[in-house]
Parts: C-alpha cells; structure tokens; sequence
C-alpha cells in the first residue's frame, strides 16, 4: 500500500498541507503543498519555490490547517451545491485565487495511492459547479470546462509504494488530479508530472537526484515543455 512517507524515517504526526498561488510577471501558480518541515514533501516544495523565486514571484499563501479549512462537505452544503448563488459562500477566497491564476500547481504526499483527506476535500467544497465546471444544459450532455484560463498543470507527490504497485492499483491521485483537473482547464494546457516512490525506504542519493529532476522539470515546465518524472527509492 501507499504510505506516508517522512524520510529519512517515517514520521508520525499531523498531515499539513498549504495552498499557495504564485504570481510570475503573465504567470500564475497555485500550490498545495505540506507544511511539516522534516519530510521530503517540503524540500519538494522549497525547490519549486526557489525556481519561481528566481523569476521574480509574488508569493500568496493559504494554509489550511492554520484557516481551520474543513474539507468535511456538511449536509447543507450538499443540499446546495448546484445552486450556483449559495455554493460559493465561505469560499471566495480560494475561489478569487482560481480565477486570477493560469498555472495550477499541486505538491503533496499521497496516501493509499490517493490524494489526502485535507486536498481532497478542498476540491469537493471549493471547486464548486458554476466555478469549476459548468453543468450539463440539455439531456445526455456533459459538464463543461470552467477554468480554460489555466493553461499550466503541475502534480509533485512522493509515495510510499513503489511505481509498479501504485499502477497495478491505477495511480488515483495522479489520475484526479492529471486528468479529473486537467479535463476542465485550457484545452491546450502544459502539464508536468513527478513522483518519487518507495519514500519509507529512500535514501539521501534518491532523493537528491529527485530534487534535481523537479529542478529540471520546472525549468522545461515554465518553458513550455511536457514533463514527467519518476523516481524510485
């Protein structure tokens, strides 16, 4: 199974994720990110900071542990989720951030190959029908895409399972995100995708060379360039 990892050693502890959006000059980038500084997640993080930094990035943060964000979806909020004048109440911030960013950005650790509870629940509350996705109009039709104006899409995660087993299970997390997100953005859109696997038994040289794949991901990613990195403990 896919567990938590937490190297050199697994950590025990709550699971903190943040929300960042980044401004670069005409590019955007919204982040989910882990906020506990003893695992590799953060150093995935501080890389991918460092390469927008570079560029001159403005720097919006949104914790969701520190907001007391609930990624529980309450009876009433499932009660009102298609109407589009109530089921963005108590989210305008995050929903403001969406529609100003055009490059969406999640780093996270997956948990039994999927995404964590907190993230998870933050796509459940805040990307609502009417923001998102546009909901069918007719009898048979789809949705429709909401968020064209993103036109970059980047998944970091580590796992702790190795490769060949999170495809067996068939990735979720990775599919959530790459194609469940990627579905109701920018029809042409940059995407970029990169795990490190086997985390509870990597080790100091694994994780470097990590490092400097996501240091050369954002590099081609920023650029323009389709890009995806996997790396096995």
């Amino acid at each position: 199974m896919s567990s938590p990892e937490s190297p050199p050693s697994r950590i025990s502890g709550i699971l903190n994720l943040l929300l960042k959006l980044i401004v670069s000059g005409g590019l955007l980038a919204y982040l989910v990110i882990q906020t506990d500084l003893s695992t590799f997640t953060a150093a995935v993080r501080d890389k991918v900071l460092e390469r927008l930094h570079n560029d001159g990035a403005e720097v919006r943060l949104h914790d969701l542990y520190a907001e007391g964000f609930n990624p529980v979806m309450s009876a009433h909020e499932h009660e009102i989720y298609l109407d589009e004048t109530q089921n963005q109440i108590g989210h305008e911030a995050y929903i403001a951030d969406l529609q100003w960013c055009d490059t969406l950005i999640f780093v996270y650790p997956t948990w039994w190959y999927g995404l964590p509870a907190m993230l998870k629940g933050w796509l459940d509350r805040v990307l609502v029908p009417g923001i998102a996705f546009l909901m069918p109009q007719a009898e048979n039709e789809t949705i429709r895409p909401g968020m064209t104006h993103i036109t970059r899409l980047g998944v970091l995660t580590t796992c702790g399972a190795s490769r060949l087993l999170t495809w067996f299970v068939g990735a979720p997390g990775r599919r959530t995100l790459m194609r469940g997100i990627g579905v109701i953005l920018a029809r042409r859109r940059r995407t970029a995708f990169a795990a490190h696997y086997l985390m509870d038994s990597s080790s100091d040289a694994s994780r470097a060379v990590h490092l400097a794949k996501v240091h050369k991901q954002m590099d081609r990613f920023l650029r323009g360039k389709i890009v995806n990195e996997e790396t096995t403990a």
